[in-house]
């Protein structure tokens, strides 16, 4: 259930708070469990809950949950809003959708602009979605100084005090002179400079005089502050927003304002504005963070067994020390590894040590050059309705495992390449084809034509699976025309 904690303990009740979450990650560093579709903040990482839904209740406790943004794609949004279902009623209406990915300083100007449209002196605290954050009171503490640096016109960002030589993190150095409160208690600092991610010795030289922190990547600032630093600082960025904006008060097409986006500079909010900026702060924090950035740092937030070993699933080990090992189905057997990631899914598996699990990402980008439907998404995919699951493909036919969700409904759509025969293996199907509606019971099936409208519900109690089979020259997923949807998706008349 969303956090109880009442909403004054970060801020006091006006200015407004306004969290914006950053759900728009693209899945490399934790492949082959996340994909471009199924990114890592939507993974189980360190607790029960998937880390965006950890990040949707930490920042419950600074604000009400209808004041949070989910700044975000349409391709993950449905997945976003099944994975907050506990908020549905409370963010529906708020999310902010890029139609391409452009880096963080668009996305965050989209959300301020956002922001400013429902309050002219709304606060923003921007956070990733896939963080993992220990220590709630102390991070509504942080969020509570950084707040009021904020309405003084500050930038303010979370300084993680270091623990070991990291070269996968940026670094702040503070000024030496500190933001003290009216009773000399401190606040923060002015930012002297920000490093980029150092090189081993630059890290440990870091460590070894202290004075520096990691840098989160979590903000706090004056929407109307941010925007101002974005024109001030990346000028093209602040005019085309602005245009943006226009166009979205003078009645423009939704199509026309996405054209207008995809233009964009590309700009890291960080190098693009906070760098170059005079109004950086930095908050020490005193909360347990992790970026997890990737395999080789799950250890850090997961529990080990007492060989030191970070095991998930059907393992089984011999004498392996300070490994990561998952089995998503099958049985996957260790001997004698020692800091390892071994991670096997239905469709790939990542063989590496852990001093290489950045390197991922390269894995990722052959897949993607050559066109590799495993960079993209997992055999079983997920949907706001349930799930599919593609056990069999081949020239002209592919079997699929569909499960519907007890209310869950397909949109009413048609395929122009493709004919579908369904098979009921547990529940009970409700089925629109053409002008027909008819019910089929476990042991029944029907066939769907080419050009003919179709939709598949539940309207039972338990989950519905059936098994899909397709035939056709063609049997891509874009090979939809949605004439219903109960999930807004696109649609024709």
């Amino acid at each position: 259930m969303p956090s109880r904690r009442p909403w004054t303990l970060c801020l006091d009740p006006k200015p407004f708070l306004y969290p914006v979450i950053m759900a728009g990650g693209s899945g490399t560093r934790f492949w082959p469990l996340s994909r471009h579709l199924f990114p890592k903040q939507l993974l189980r990482i360190g607790g029960n809950e998937t880390l965006i839904q950890q990040t949707m209740r930490r920042v419950s406790g600074c604000a009400k949950p209808a004041r949070v943004l989910i700044s975000t794609n349409a391709a993950q949004a449905e997945l976003i809003k099944g994975q907050l279902a506990d908020w549905k009623d409370d963010i529906q209406d708020n999310f902010v959708l890029e139609p391409e990915g452009r880096n963080t300083a668009p996305a965050i100007a989209l959300a301020a602009l956002e922001v400013l449209r429902r309050d002219p002196n709304g606060l923003m605290l921007v956070v990733p979605a896939d963080h993992v954050v220990t220590g709630q009171r102390e991070f509504e503490a942080a969020v509570g100084l950084a707040s009021r640096l904020a309405m003084e016109g500050y930038l303010v960002t979370f300084g993680v005090k270091p623990i070991r030589p990291e070269t996968g993190y940026g670094y702040i150095k503070p000024d030496s002179k500190a933001l003290l409160g009216k009773k000399g208690t401190l606040r923060g600092y002015r930012i002297s400079k920000f490093v980029e991610k150092p090189n081993a010795a630059k890290a440990a030289q870091y460590l070894k005089a202290g004075g520096y922190y990691w840098n989160s990547g979590m903000f706090v600032w004056r929407a109307a502050t941010i925007l101002d630093e974005i024109r001030l600082h990346q000028p093209g960025l602040g005019k085309a927003m602005d245009h943006m904006n226009d166009m979205k008060t003078a009645g423009a097409t939704r199509q026309a304002i996405d054209e207008a986006y995809r233009r964009v500079p590309s700009v890291s909010i960080d190098n693009g504005v906070m760098e170059q900026s005079s109004k950086s702060a930095v908050v020490p924090v005193s909360f347990k963070w992790s970026d997890v950035g990737s395999w080789g740092s799950l250890d850090e937030v997961a529990a080990k067994n007492k060989a030191g070993n970070v095991v998930t699933g059907r393992v089984i080990d011999v004498e392996s020390t300070d490994s990561i090992v998952y089995a998503d189905r099958r049985v996957v057997a260790t001997i004698g590894l020692n800091d390892m990631v071994v991670v096997d899914t239905p469709d790939a598996t990542l063989v590496c040590p852990k001093s290489r699990a950045q390197d991922v990402k390269k894995v990722v980008e052959i897949l993607k050059q050559q066109q590799a439907p495993e960079h993209l998404e997992h055999l079983t995919v997920q949907r706001p309705w349930g799930s599919y699951t593609v056990l069999e493909e081949g020239p002209g036919f592919k079997v699929k495992r569909v499960t519907v969700s007890p209310g869950g409904r397909l949109s009413l759509q048609l395929h122009h390449k493709r004919s579908e025969h369904w098979v009921v293996i547990a529940g009970t199907a409700r089925v629109t084809r053409g002008e027909e509606v008819f019910d089929l019971r476990v042991g029944q099936s029907t066939a769907i034509p080419v050009e003919t409208q179709h939709r598949l519900e539940n309207p039972g109690t338990e989950t519905l699976h059936i098994i899909e089979v397709q035939n056709g020259p063609y049997l891509g997923e874009d090979d939809i025309v949605r004439f219903k949807d109960e999930y807004g998706r696109a649609t024709k008349s």
